[in-house]
């Protein structure tokens, strides 16, 4: 029962092998997973995806490398997809500081209208965060996100930086960079994550896991991600995946 709350099938590198990337990943016990789109380009077949497969659910946003292309209509657009029984959050959303593709300045007007939007539709937000954890925490501190809570999209913040989240009511998802030999400070995040705020993902095709490192991604590699977490909290695989299983549907709402 692995959830992986977070990949991108809709991607380019799937489009020669979708259904036989699909077909693994339910081979490799993914009963479940949240495909996002975050461009005019990745949000229809996000959705289509999620129309097409009972697995998979959509979430849908606007992505801060790509803020300077933010017009207005497309919030309208993410109102309008957020009525869609198969879309389960809004995002993802965030800052971006390791890309010079769009100013801080015009991210954060974005993030900030998107954290808006959520709490207007009552949605929980995924969030997507790029060497700007201060920034992002305290964004949502003062747009008041706790009140809908989301989940901290392959974290990449300090142990410090959990409590706030967690006092936010967010969830924290990790991917393939916890089981790299070399990622200390994520492994010790992983030990302190509590249980019940635990979420896995995979983030394909990018970040895949040890021993796929550097190349494709792909949502079968979240079961590494999670015998990985299973090892550093000293608790059988099997709990690990029925944990994070339900943490997924009580964040996304999600009727078992």
């Amino acid at each position: 029962m692995l959830f992986d709350t977070h990949m991108h099938l809709n991607a380019r590198q799937f489009a020669e092998d979708r259904e036989a990337t699909l077909e693994r990943a339910i081979h490799a016990g993914v009963t479940q997973m949240v495909v996002v789109g975050f461009d005019e380009e990745t949000i229809p077949l996000a959705i289509e995806l999620a129309e097409t497969y009972e697995q998979i659910y959509a979430a849908v946003g606007w992505h801060p490398v790509d803020a300077i292309h933010y017009e207005e209509r497309h919030l309208e657009w993410l109102q309008t997809l957020s009525k869609h029984p198969k879309v389960v959050a809004l995002g993802e959303m965030g800052l971006d500081y390791h890309w010079d593709t769009s100013p801080k300045d015009v991210q954060e007007t974005v993030f900030r209208k998107q954290i808006r939007l959520a709490r207007n539709l009552n949605m929980p937000i995924i969030i997507h965060n790029r060497e700007a954890t201060k920034d992002v925490i305290r964004i949502l501190q003062e747009e008041n996100a706790a009140e809908i809570g989301g989940i901290m999209h392959c974290y990449s913040g300090t142990v410090a930086d959990i409590q706030p989240c967690l006092d936010m009511n967010f969830y924290i998802s990790l991917g393939g960079p916890v089981t790299f030999k070399n990622a200390h400070e994520v492994k010790e995040v992983a030990k302190a994550i509590p249980l019940d705020r635990l979420l896995i993902e995979t983030d394909a095709p990018y970040l895949a896991p040890h021993p796929y490192r550097g190349k494709r991604n792909e949502p079968a590699y979240v079961k590494l991600v999670a015998e990985e977490i299973a090892r550093l909290k000293e608790i059988d695989f099997d709990k690990l995946c029925q944990i994070t299983n339900r943490n997924a549907i009580e964040i996304f709402r999600i009727n078992s």
